[in-house]
């Protein structure tokens, strides 16, 4: 699922090829490969408002093999607003290896238009690495600033920008991390030759300066968790793999309440092996995601009603582990 949505963001950009080639070709991505699957169909919907009307957006794409190349077989997009009798459909065309709605959009294609710019920002963000080679350790070239990276290694510019444009929630970022993170002061954002770094300053040492390497690894992730979900300028879609790790459990709860309040003005989705994170949420809000030998991975919405009497001894996270829901290995 999480690649899924970072597959979306390549295809809005013209480089579903280069996405092909980084996860080791089309054979990798067909589910073992095209003998077994030859094609491979998505789907995606988004809903919305249009001239007082509720609208839908569906965007449809089939893929096949051809000649070591994961090209488009078919992709669509259709347009379906509440007073029309049925939707309106567009074969964008069918044998191409890179989408054609950024040509579309370009002619002044309203709805591919729009769709677009719903790609463009629904983002896949993974912040495991924090090892001290790692991108978000280093050094970020101050004009590196539109939007955080999937890795964070842009995280100094981008806050920089911010502190620049919108100190208010420049401020709040700050003040969550404290939460977590008594010591820390204040972040020290000075660009040198158009490059900035991650450097800080702990509370009450504030002459001393401190590097992005005096950061412990899950100090460092929830800075960046902190920074992406406080931002003023969220994505539509934010797409989280394991956010919980190498986090200290009071930090996992106010990562929880960051993740609701972020919910309040885009999606959010998680993916989590954390019991004490799903511990956080309502069982209207988690699907199990498990995996089938004969049709693969199989998506399940929780039963609300039928825990609910399990819920009055136990939490979410104890009825996950007892295998009440699935969700097991």
């Amino acid at each position: 699922l999480v690649s899924f949505f970072r597959m979306l963001e390549f295809i809005s950009t013209s480089a579903l090829q280069e996405y092909v080639v980084q996860e080791g070709g089309p054979k990798s991505l067909l589910h073992f490969g095209a003998r077994t699957t030859p094609q491979m169909r998505a789907s995606v919907e988004f809903g919305g408002f249009g001239g007082g009307y509720k609208t839908t957006t569906t965007y449809k794409m089939r893929f096949k093999d051809d000649a070591d190349t994961l090209k488009f077989k078919e992709e669509r997009v259709e347009y379906h607003r509440a007073d029309y009798a049925k939707p309106q459909s567009v074969l964008l065309g069918s044998d191409h290896a890179e989408s054609r709605l950024p040509e579309r959009a370009a002619a002044d294609d309203k709805t591919c238009s729009v769709l677009l710019l719903f790609l463009r920002y629904c983002r896949g963000y993974q912040f495991h690495d924090t090892s001290f080679q790692a991108r978000i350790r280093k050094g970020a070239h101050i004009e590196d600033n539109t939007y955080l990276r999937d890795n964070a290694g842009n995280l100094p510019a981008f806050l920089h920008a911010m502190k620049e444009n919108n100190v208010e929630y420049y401020r709040r970022i700050e003040d969550t991390i404290r939460l977590v993170f008594p010591a820390f002061g204040s972040f020290s954002l000075r660009p040198k030759d158009n490059w900035i770094w991650l450097n800080w300053r702990q509370r009450g040492h504030a002459k001393y300066l401190l590097r992005p390497h005096q950061l412990s690894d899950g100090t460092l992730r929830f800075m960046a968790l902190a920074t992406l979900l406080l931002q003023p300028n969220a994505p539509n879609v934010v797409v989280l793999d394991e956010p919980e790790l190498g986090l200290h459990p009071s930090a996992i709860v106010l990562l929880a309440a960051l993740v609701r309040s972020a919910s309040k003005r885009t999606q959010v989705i998680l993916a989590t092996q954390s019991a004490r994170l799903v511990d956080e949420f309502e069982p209207r809000q988690i699907a199990v995601l498990e995996a089938d030998p004969d049709s693969g991975t199989q998506y399940q919405r929780l039963d609300a009603d039928g825990l609910s009497e399990w819920l009055k001894d136990y939490s979410l996270g104890e009825l996950w582990e007892k295998n009440l829901f699935g969700g097991r290995p």
